[in-house]
C-alpha cells in the first residue's frame, strides 16, 4: 500500500482523535491521567465506563476521579440486564455477560468516550464493535498475571520490551 493509500484510511474524526492524542502526550502521566488530559483537550463532557463485575470497585474509584475532574460519568458492568445465558447460548447456565447491552446503555446515555475495564476476551471485541463512542482500554483481563499482560511477553522474550 502506497503512502497516499494510507491517508485515505482516515476520516476527519480519525484525524481529530490522532491530533488530540498527539497534542496531549506526556510521558510523565499514567494511563488514567492521559485519558483525563485527552478528554479535556477534546472538549468531552460525558465518559462511559464498561467494566467486568470483578472491577466494580475500581470502576467506582475511576468514576469518582473523573467526576472530580468535571466529567459526567455513566458506568455499566457486564451483567447489565441480567440476561440468562440460555437466551444467547442454549445449554449454558447462569447469567451471561452482556457487552452489546453495555454498549447500548452507554450510547443511550450519550457518552462521548468509553473506557473499557477488564472485559473478558470476546466480550471486549463485541463491546468495541458495538460502541457508538470511541473506546479506550484501561484494564485488560488477565487472571493469571493479575491483569499485567505484558509480563508474559517479557517472560518469553528478552525482557527488553518497553513498558
Amino acid at each position: 500500500m502506497e503512502n497516499n493509500d494510507h491517508v485515505s484510511l482516515y476520516n476527519a474524526e480519525d484525524r481529530s482523535i490522532l491530533k488530540i492524542a498527539e497534542d496531549s502526550l506526556d510521558s510523565r502521566l499514567d494511563r488514567v491521567q492521559e485519558i483525563i488530559v485527552y478528554a479535556k483537550e477534546a472538549g468531552l463532557k460525558k465518559i462511559g465506563i464498561a467494566n467486568c463485575t470483578v472491577f466494580n470497585k475500581e470502576a467506582q474509584v475511576l468514576s469518582e476521579m473523573l467526576v472530580n475532574e468535571g466529567f459526567i460519568v455513566d458506568s455499566v458492568n457486564c451483567k447489565h440486564g441480567k440476561v440468562p445465558f440460555t437466551d444467547l447460548l442454549p445449554g449454558y447456565k447462569g447469567i451471561s455477560c452482556n457487552p452489546a447491552g453495555q454498549a447500548k446503555y452507554l450510547e443511550e446515555k450519550g457518552t462521548e468516550l468509553n473506557i473499557m475495564m477488564g472485559l473478558c476476551l470476546g466480550h471486549d471485541m463485541i463491546f468495541n464493535a458495538k460502541s457508538a463512542a470511541p473506546v479506550t482500554p484501561l484494564v485488560v483481563k488477565d487472571r493469571v498475571l493479575k491483569h499485567n499482560t505484558v509480563e508474559s511477553l517479557k517472560q518469553k522474550g528478552n525482557n527488553d520490551i518497553p513498558v
